[in-house]
């Protein structure tokens, strides 16, 4: 054993305890970076398809609404676009039919959606039920009027309740009614009654589904304590499905606001139904006039729409959770 002279250090050893420290913390270091450009390969895909068919669009959308087109003269000169700022929102809000539209669409959600979802939840707890015959059969039954194609099941809604056409109509003239399903006071009615009976079958396999998680143990010590099939159903599956149940409801609240298909199809046998009915409607028939700008306008203002219904719901299931 060697030792250094006296006023002098020994020389560290290179390959020492601080030499191994210092490769394993630069190796740690590195492993997570390696991890995250693994991450972000494997994601890259996804984002550039995000951003292209997602975001880019909102944000162009967004962009569209902030200008409009200027004309001179007679008009037969090409337009020139400049900016607007926030008249294209004052414009769409202070339209008395596009303001009508918005507040159709609420009414129409606050009613028909409540009502479709306990309609689904009632045949998802049926289903569910081991004393129902046939689930296949009634599951398919239940979910066939979703596999329908949408502008299909209008047409086909169109004929029933045609003044004329309408068989239900026939058979409330026959009990000495008169009813007519196009009428101003009814067409809300006649749309909600289409939304609910293309949807419920959808929302219902959801539903089902989220059933099938919960553990049949439950219920059979339930049944052991004296509950009924409703108390089994309402103190303990129902509240197991809860987040199925938020789930539906926000698909619901923003496909009500994106309504369009049921209104534009009816138009053709009730004309009194107006071509703003909805506030997409009311942004395809600016496209048709060649007023892209206002068009997206009214586009991002029904968006923030759905998102502040969605978003709120949302907030107000998670602060009532939180109070449970």
């Amino acid at each position: 054993m060697t030792t250094a002279p006296a006023g002098r250090t020994a020389p560290r050893d290179p390959g020492g305890p601080g030499a191994a420290r210092t490769a394993t913390r630069t190796a740690a270091a590195a492993r997570p970076r390696s991890r995250a450009r693994t991450a972000l390969l494997f994601l890259a895909p996804f984002l550039l398809l995000f951003t292209g068919l997602y975001l880019a669009p909102i944000g162009y959308t967004v962009y569209q609404s902030l200008f409009r087109l200027r004309r001179s003269g007679l008009g037969l000169s090409a337009p020139t676009e400049v900016f607007a700022g926030l008249g294209n929102y004052a414009t769409a809000l202070g339209d008395p039919e596009f303001r009508g539209s918005l507040l159709r669409v609420l009414l129409i959600g606050l009613v028909q959606v409540p009502l479709m979802l306990l309609l689904a939840l009632v045949l998802a707890l049926l289903l569910d039920a081991k004393s129902t015959m046939f689930k296949r059969f009634f599951r398919l039954a239940f979910f066939l009027p979703y596999a329908l194609p949408g502008v299909v099941g209008a047409i086909m809604w169109s004929y029933l309740v045609a003044p004329g056409l309408s068989p239900i109509t026939a058979a409330a003239e026959h009990l000495g009614l008169h009813l007519n399903l196009t009428s101003d006071g009814m067409l809300g009615a006649t749309i909600g009654n289409m939304l609910t009976w293309g949807w419920t079958g959808y929302n219902m396999l959801i539903i089902h589904s989220a059933l099938q998680s919960v553990p049949a143990e439950l219920s059979e010590a339930a049944v052991m304590d004296g509950c009924s099939a409703f108390g089994i159903a309402w103190r303990i599956k129902v509240p197991m499905i809860r987040p199925a149940l938020v789930l539906t409801t926000v698909f619901s609240i923003i496909g009500t606001a994106q309504l369009y298909n049921e209104p534009a199809i009816l138009h053709n046998v009730a004309p009194n139904l107006s071509s703003g009915y909805t506030p997409v409607y009311a942004a395809y028939n600016a496209v048709d006039a060649n007023n892209f700008n206002l068009a997206a306008t009214e586009s991002v203002v029904l968006a923030l729409l759905a998102l502040v219904l969605s978003f709120g719901f949302l907030k107000l299931v998670q602060r009532r959770g939180d109070a449970l």
